[in-house]
């Protein structure tokens, strides 16, 4: 496979909040609320390398992104990856601007950076997208 679905890119390139879980050292999974984002042949997430989920990625790069739609939870996409790439300098700070832009409408906090933004990029394995059943009135 390896590009990303058209509706799973679609679901990821909305305001839409992604579980991005990856597995701590003893096995066991760990989830993260994230922005997330797409471009045609990956997913991907931008955090810092400070932080424990670039250390369980560098470990073992198998994650799972779950991406919700915010007007239909019962639309979603299940994506299961590897993070293939690690992207850091300018271009993962100038990601992180447009990505507050997206979610928040306004420019990141660089008060909120405490160490080195890094771009994971997230090649997918396993993709499925879900659609609500239920209709919302």
């Amino acid at each position: 496979m390896g590009l990303v679905d058209a509706e799973v890119r679609a679901l990821a390139l909305a305001p839409n909040f992604a579980s991005f879980a990856t597995l701590l050292p003893g096995g066991n999974p760990v989830a993260s609320l994230m922005w997330v984002d797409a471009d045609d042949d990956r997913l991907l997430v931008n955090t810092e390398r400070h932080r424990l989920k670039f250390r369980n990625v560098c470990r073992n790069p198998n994650v799972h992104l779950l991406v919700i739609d915010r007007d239909d939870p019962g639309h979603y996409a299940s994506v299961q990856g590897r993070v293939d790439e690690h992207v850091f300098g300018e271009e993962a700070r100038e990601h992180i601007e447009r990505l507050a832009h997206k979610y928040l409408g306004t420019t990141f906090d660089p008060a909120r950076i405490v160490s080195e933004r890094v771009i994971l990029r997230i090649l997918p394995v396993r993709q499925r997208v879900r659609h609500s059943s239920v209709v919302v009135e």
